[in-house]
């Protein structure tokens, strides 16, 4: 339930006390439902009750007000530049066209999801969940939103060439101590992180704190899109059970409806 960035009612403190968190706790899913601009119907008729569309949610344990960490909470404001690529993005989603699928936006393309990150942040409702895989030369991350993999190589080879931009970035992976440090460059322009460019770069940390609890950390720097670097991290907890695959194109039904309904009302707008 810990919001990414801080609220402003909670001003410049970074932690709840004990009983403020317990509280937010009590709210958590009209807090949620608010922060996603979901209707109070939505959680009347169950859409999102929780176990079902909206997985467990609780107040990370370290009890902080914002998964950005730093006195103000926040992300970075803006440069000129990412204003201009912001304005034409929300340009391009009030146009809503459909002439064909490489109109629509990618997640609902099956092609990205934003959980899967890099940086790997909750998802919205449900499917939050990771299986981490561990060799001597390699990490690789099974994604269970979206179904995707992240393969991370831990031999110090470079980075792949800058003209390959794959959707989850290149990432190479050293250790640290017992924490594991991930460098990823090369992100598509196709997906963002809260306005980024394709010259973002990312730096994740991994740590096992206890038997439980993975603290899992990235910084995010990208100096054409914000005024300076931000930090968030993610206490994440150890799970019972099975990641299910997620057969998004294999059932992508609404795509085809989407388009089809397109070419419906322009049919019955030339016949008026």
């Amino acid at each position: 339930m810990t919001p990414l960035e801080r609220p402003a009612e909670v001003g410049s403190r970074e932690f709840f006390t004990e009983a403020e968190a317990a509280e937010y706790e009590t709210i958590a899913l009209e807090v949620f439902l608010k922060q996603n601009s979901f209707t109070e119907e939505a959680a009347i008729s169950g859409e999102f009750v929780e176990g079902l569309w909206v997985e467990g949610r609780t107040i990370v344990p370290t009890r902080r007000t914002s998964l950005i960490v730093g006195p103000t909470g926040r992300v970075p404001s803006f440069t000129p530049e990412a204003q201009r690529r912001a304005a034409a993005r929300a340009a391009a989603r009030k146009a809503d066209r459909k002439d064909g699928p490489e109109d629509r936006p990618v997640g609902e393309r099956c092609l990205y999801f934003s959980p899967s990150g890099p940086p790997m942040l909750p998802a919205i409702g449900y499917n939050s969940n990771y299986e981490i895989l561990q060799t001597p030369t390699h990490v690789a991350i099974r994604i269970e939103m979206g179904g995707a993999f992240r393969t991370i190589p831990l031999d110090g080879r470079p980075h792949v060439s800058d003209r390959i931009r794959p959707w989850h970035g290149d990432s190479r992976g050293r250790w640290e101590g017992d924490t594991l440090v991930v460098e990823t460059t090369n992100f598509n322009d196709k997906r963002e992180l809260r306005g980024s460019s394709d010259r973002l770069r990312l730096v994740e940390r991994f740590r096992r704190v206890d038997k439980d609890t993975l603290l899992y950390e990235f910084t995010a720097e990208d100096p054409t899109t914000w005024t300076a670097p931000w930090t968030a991290e993610v206490p994440m907890r150890t799970m019972d059970g099975l990641l299910y695959e997620f057969a998004c194109h294999e059932a992508n039904y609404s795509m085809a409806n989407v388009l089809k309904g397109a070419r419906f009302t322009e049919a019955e707008a030339r016949r008026q």
